[in-house]
This record gives C-alpha cells, sequence and structure tokens, in this order.
C-alpha cells in the first residue's frame, strides 16, 4: 500500500506549531531512512489547525534587531512567533483555518518534477477546492498563493524540499477567525493585501474547518494520481505513535487567547 497510497490524518484539536514542526522533522527523518532501507517508506498528508502563530521563513534573519522587536510585539498579542525552513516571509496560522503538511516523496509522483511545479500544483489543489467546493473562481496574480481579487488572499503556499521529500505546504482561511491576527502583520510581505475566507463568499451555511476535510482529501489524492487512505492512528508504527503523541501534548495545552482587538 505505501507506494501507491498517501495516508492522511486530521488533527481535531489545534496544535502547537513548534511541535507540530518537530513531528514533520520525525517523519522526514523516518521516511529517508525507510527508503534507504527498504523503499517502503509512507508518503502522509497531515491536516490541522494551529493554535495562533506567526511564522518567520527562511528569508528572514531572526539576528537582526528589527526581527527580534516585530517577534516580540507579535508574542504580545498571545501568539506564539517561529522561524522556519519554509519559503516566504511572515505569515500566521491559527484557528479557522486549514492547515496542510504534504510529507511526501516527489520521486513516487514525477522523478523529474521541480518544485516549483510541485508548489504550482499545490495552487491548483487549492483554486480547485473553492471552484469545485463552493463555486468560487480564484483570481490571477503574480504571487504565490490563492486570491480571490487582486487585494484578497484566501490561501497561502510555502514549501521545504530535502531529498525529495516535501515539508510545511498550505493554508486555506475557512472562517473569519485567523482575520484579526492577520490585520496585525503585512502577511508575506503584500502590502495592501488582506486576508479573505470562505465563510466570507460562499452560499454554504455553518462553514466550518472540519466541513472542509473531505473535499479536500479527495481533490488531493485526484490531483497526484495517488489513493488517499486514512492512516490508523492505533497502529503499532512509528508514524502513528509520533501522531498520536502529538495529539496527546494537544490536550494538555489548554486554551488560548483570543483574537486581538481591531
Amino acid at each position: 500500500m505505501a507506494p501507491n497510497g498517501i495516508f492522511y490524518h486530521y488533527f481535531r484539536l489545534p496544535l502547537p506549531y513548534a511541535r507540530t514542526l518537530a513531528l514533520q522533522e520525525q517523519i522526514h527523518a523516518l521516511q529517508l531512512l525507510r527508503r534507504r532501507e527498504s523503499g517502503d517508506h509512507k508518503d502522509v498528508l497531515l491536516l490541522l489547525q494551529h493554535r495562533p502563530v506567526y511564522t518567520a521563513g527562511r528569508r528572514q534573519r531572526l539576528d537582526l534587531p528589527e526581527v527580534q522587536a516585530e517577534a516580540a510585539r507579535l508574542r504580545e498579542l498571545g501568539a506564539d512567533f517561529v522561524a522556519t525552513q519554509r519559503g516566504g516571509e511572515t505569515t500566521y496560522h491559527g484557528p479557522g483555518q486549514i492547515v496542510g503538511y504534504p510529507l511526501i516523496d516527489l520521486g513516487r509522483y514525477n522523478p523529474t518534477m521541480a518544485i516549483r511545479s510541485y508548489v504550482c500544483n499545490m495552487q491548483k489543489l487549492l483554486q480547485t477546492h473553492l471552484l469545485e467546493g463552493h463555486g468560487v473562481r480564484h483570481t490571477a496574480s503574480e504571487h504565490t498563493g490563492v486570491f480571490l481579487d487582486q487585494f484578497t488572499k484566501i490561501a497561502s503556499i510555502g514549501v521545504h524540499v530535502r531529498h525529495r521529500l516535501t515539508s510545511h505546504g498550505f493554508a486555506m482561511n475557512i472562517t473569519r477567525e485567523p482575520r484579526p491576527w492577520f490585520d496585525r502583520v503585512v502577511a508575506c510581505g503584500l502590502v495592501g493585501v488582506r486576508a479573505g475566507c470562505i465563510a466570507d463568499v460562499t452560499d454554504k451555511k455553518d462553514v466550518t474547518v472540519e466541513g472542509e476535510i473531505g473535499g479536500l482529501v479527495e481533490r488531493f489524492g485526484r490531483l497526484f494520481g495517488r489513493e488517499m487512505v486514512k492512516l490508523d492512528v492505533e497502529a503499532d508504527e512509528d508514524v502513528s505513535k509520533a501522531i498520536r503523541e502529538v495529539e496527546e501534548d494537544a490536550k494538555r495545552a489548554g486554551e488560548w487567547l483570543s483574537a486581538p482587538a481591531v
């Protein structure tokens, strides 16, 4: 099953960002080891919400005083601030937003696929989800991500690839909850661009993150031409054990602060 299927899991509790980053690194190490030993490593799609966090991309130098001051300001709002190795600049993740981390071996999908092509495929996934799931057409943009119009961005993409194994991924705003947090930064360095969400543009009532998961999983499998298999998190194997540990950490983390006043 491993060479043909992509195993997916949705975390029902919002996760601390740093702990989830460590989970990606753990799965990446397992994939690399198993690929070298036997070639039966799992491709995994993690779907989740984060506790409120601002993240910096690898372009930003955290040793600079102005970046340190910005990190302190954002932490005072009640969010975490974490440096990452993904592409892009500062952005926000939190409740009300689907975050997807595809941890997949690009060689299984297309041995010659360039990273830019992979990013374009992910962008197409989110555009298709908007159109098929909600009848909403995106607006073309010179910037990476998905836009509702030239000044409203609904989804972001930032990836990292090592040894042809991917990490990080995409984030799409579902409810209105992330917007006040986005209003406190120039997200992705795009001046004049605000955050949009599905709740503002769909005809559906009671839009939830959980309600988007099934359609997103189906479209991901269709785009990559792979079977999507729900991961058995109770299984006695390394990836399932690692996911169970993160879910226990999420339970212990308790509540987070509400959105900052605009």
